[in-house]
């Protein structure tokens, strides 16, 4: 091992153990911790006690019955009861995580902890291990960058760790060849927890076409195998949980409520922010009547582009870093995405790597690029924001308000939108013959 990648390492360990130790000390400390990994949990525990986890006050139930308390902050333990209250969760989403739910809550929740650290940790060791054949130590420190700040996700227990995690060390096994099995497992289940995070990294295995497409289909496969048996499921205890989830999601994306991503939203701009683009176009104009079609006239030109670069171009090495480098940006503008949905900046390390070890002006924009989407999404920089916003005694009605609005709402999902642009942009200058293809 030369010093380049020892140092490289190095960091990596020392971000691993940052995160760690952050995440696991701030979730026991913190009020309401654990709030989304509670909801899929009792959700999953009405549907073992034949209870419609979809219906209003069944989840309330379960959680009381089972001893649960909410804040004393009124402000935090209404955020907390929307998050909890309300099972926005997809059947197969229940189904995963039904073995945690056989468990009691104390070693249930352990257990998520430690599988979700282990997700992200692993995830950040693998794209190491892509990227460390171009610049070692550069994607050590960047890897370092995107776990030191990925405490909220611990905090609240989301299942984006999980999803994010095994998504990344999908892309890891089908890339490299190896454990082609378990890459497939793990993006399936991916899919099945959070299908947003996922779904446009397995798209790009579909478009690319050869071994690559045989393996999302055979993902594809294994997700539906997974997905029949939760429906049926579900179905035993709530016939019309597709027309209730709707009503949950309604109801939750109202306007002010807990996703919403208008400016009045209860926790669009806090820690573990809304990401997506309406964010932004609703500053101008809050109604989802408006925001909505903006954003897919923003964000549908450069996802087509995207895929047809992908379907027309043999997918090499070097390109298929960069088509996983966009998209995983880009995903994250469309629809309804959080900041710890950001994760997936993970797979835009080996991207960065490989134009920081061709050398030019493109190696210090693409560092410029990484490094602003990993400080803008990250958690540590805007913890700080709100904690010194209140003491800064700026008005919060007429001009001033607005402009500490928009340096809330603005700066993530525009960085994102730099990102994912610049990496498409990259993605399309490539030669389409530039390096061994990689697919038969």
């Amino acid at each position: 091992m030369n010093g380049a990648r020892r140092d490289g390492l190095m960091f990596l360990f020392l971000g691993c153990l940052v995160f760690l130790l952050l995440g696991v000390a701030l979730e026991s400390i913190v009020p309401g911790p654990m709030s989304d990994f509670k909801a899929v949990y009792y959700g999953a525990r009405c549907v073992m006690h034949h209870q419609d986890p979809y219906a209003d006050g069944q989840i309330l139930r379960e959680y009381v019955a089972d001893g649960g308390t909410f804040p004393a902050d009124p402000i935090i333990a209404r955020s907390v009861r929307r998050a909890v209250l309300v099972c926005i969760n997809l059947p197969t989403g229940l189904l995963v995580v039904a073995p945690f739910a056989l468990l009691p809550w104390a070693p249930a929740h352990l257990l998520w902890l430690a599988v979700m650290a282990a997700s992200l940790t692993t995830a950040a060791f693998l794209m190491w291990n892509l990227a460390a054949e171009r610049a070692p130590l550069l994607a050590g420190a960047l890897i370092a960058l995107i776990l030191v700040n990925s405490e909220v996700v611990m905090i609240i227990g989301n299942a984006a760790a999980v999803a994010i995690g095994l998504c990344v060390i999908a892309v890891w096994c089908l890339l490299k060849n190896r454990f082609a099995g378990i890459g497939m497992v793990c993006l399936a289940l991916s899919l099945l927890l959070k299908p947003h995070d996922a779904g446009l990294v397995w798209l790009y295995f579909l478009l690319a076409g050869g071994a690559y497409r045989k393996r999302a289909l055979q993902t594809l496969l294994v997700v539906v195998l997974v997905a029949i048996p939760a429906v049926v499921w579900v179905s035993q205890v709530s016939p019309h949980w597709m027309q209730e989830l709707h009503t949950n999601l309604a109801l939750a994306s109202a306007r002010g409520d807990l996703n919403d991503p208008g400016p009045t939203s209860l926790g669009a701009h806090t820690l573990g922010m809304i990401v997506s683009l309406q964010t932004v176009v609703s500053y101008f104009h809050d109604d989802p009547r408006f925001y909505n079609p903006v954003t897919y006239f923003v964000c549908a030109p450069l996802l087509l582009a995207w895929g047809w670069f992908t379907l027309r171009t043999p997918a090499t090495t070097a390109r298929t870093w960069l088509a996983l480098a966009s998209i995983a940006t880009l995903s994250l503008l469309p629809v309804y995405h959080r900041q710890y949905d950001t994760k997936l900046l993970l797979l835009t390390v080996p991207a960065c790597a490989l134009l920081w070890s061709e050398g030019g002006r493109l190696k210090w924009l693409a560092l410029l690029v990484n490094l602003a989407g990993i400080l803008v999404t990250g958690d540590l920089p805007w913890a700080v924001v709100f904690a010194v916003f209140p003491h800064l005694h700026i008005a919060t009605t007429g001009r001033s308000g607005q402009m500490v609005m928009a340096a809330q709402v603005f700066p993530v999902p525009l960085t994102l939108l730099a990102v994912g642009v610049f990496y498409l942009w990259v993605y399309a200058r490539r030669p389409a013959h530039a390096g061994a293809v990689v697919t038969p």
